[in-house]
């Protein structure tokens, strides 16, 4: 029998393997050279002025709202359909999530959506918009609707590491950008990590002081701030990590286009699409079918790994139903998180692969 077609496949060389023994051998684990060289680097890899690197991407999104001036009761637009760490750290902060729906083609959120729900909001304060699976939402529309209305833009762009919108990277198209480096994600720190990316020294001298205990660059405790650091082993196996990323972004480009050539004429699967204006990065490949649970079987007999994302709406989960007053209309979102399935995903996937798990899907529906 075939091998099993690994879902996701995580990348790890010699390079940063010296990188993380040089780390331990220096006795220096935090607050080090290390993180400032990752630092540079990724903000000139966004085109910003500055990057924080933090412990993961959920506190890169919850200091940067903070470092913004969220503050409790203040109302904070996040997309239906994303992952529940894009919500969490709006409630932290004892703000008021605001759903929005997505487009129906890219599954980002829909401008036109989030002014007519700002229409309605009392203390409108920032938006978040996701660049979901690699997708950059569309922050043309986003920053003219956010800057009618004085709210702060903080991208999270968790899952799209080197994408461009308009020829621009993201991370660099709001007043502040948050990445991930989770294992899973297009580049990792070979454990948890993020990244905060900004044009606004006094956001990025903020978002500083709170990831380090409220200390400023006396030593002095000015802010009430917990721990929230990188270190310098993540900051140094992320540093090699980022000088791949864009090579297999686009071995992942080529493995998305090779799955929607043989999809496209399945008459069951929409594939993804991408605007035009954009550049998708492609985290996760994700298609809607009919029948998801059925088609999910098939795939795990013929040996094919896969994976939902996400099954739940973000405003559907006990941790966030119990804040809200009511839970809001997001139809598109409704329908959506019944369809999606997310395929094999990785840049070391094979052409062989990928027609493998092409050739399943043709299988079921011809069944």
């Amino acid at each position: 029998m075939d091998e099993p077609v690994e879902f996701t496949d995580i990348y790890v060389d010699e390079a940063m393997v010296d990188r993380a023994t040089e780390v331990l051998r220096s006795g220096r684990y935090v607050k080090g050279p290390m993180v400032e060289r990752f630092e540079a680097a990724f903000a000139e890899f966004c085109g910003t002025d500055h990057a924080v690197g933090v412990a993961s991407g959920t506190d890169a999104i919850y200091l940067a709202l903070k470092a913004a001036g969220v503050e409790p009761g203040d109302d904070v637009f996040v997309p239906a359909h994303t992952f529940f760490a894009t919500v969490s750290p709006v409630l932290e902060l004892g703000a008021n999530p605001v759903f929005v729906d997505h487009e129906p083609v890219t599954y980002t959120m829909d401008a036109l959506d989030l002014g007519e729900r700002l229409r309605a909001a009392d203390q409108p304060a920032a938006v978040v918009p996701v660049h979901i699976y690699g997708h950059p939402a569309d922050m043309g529309a986003i920053r003219e609707v956010a800057d009618a209305h004085d709210l702060a833009v903080i991208e999270d762009a968790c899952q799209a590491h080197g994408a461009t919108y308009e020829g621009e990277p993201v991370g660099s198209l709001g007043d502040a950008g948050a990445f991930s480096f989770y294992p899973s994600k297009n580049m990792t720190v070979a454990g948890d990590g993020g990244m905060i990316t900004t044009d606004d020294p006094d956001l990025a001298r903020e978002a500083r002081m709170l990831r380090n205990h409220g200390r400023n660059g006396d030593g002095e405790h000015v802010r009430l701030g917990l721990n929230h650091r990188l270190s310098e082993l993540h900051a140094a196996l992320g540093h090699e990590q980022l000088g791949h990323v864009d090579d297999w972004n686009e071995h992942r480009r080529s493995a998305a286009e090779r799955y929607t050539d043989r999809l496209t004429d399945v008459d069951a699967v929409t594939p993804p699409q991408t605007r035009s204006e954009s550049e998708h990065v492609y985290h996760l490949y994700v298609i809607q079918v009919p029948d998801r649970a059925d088609l999910r079987d098939a795939l795990d007999d013929a040996g094919v790994q896969t994976d939902i994302h996400y099954r739940v709406p973000a405003h559907e989960h006990l941790a966030v139903e119990r804040h809200l007053d009511e839970s809001p209309r997001v139809p598109r979102t409704e329908t959506l998180t019944d369809r999606i399935l997310s395929l094999p995903m990785h840049p070391r996937i094979t052409d062989t692969e990928i027609d493998r798990v092409c050739a399943a899907i043709e299988r079921h529906y011809d069944r």
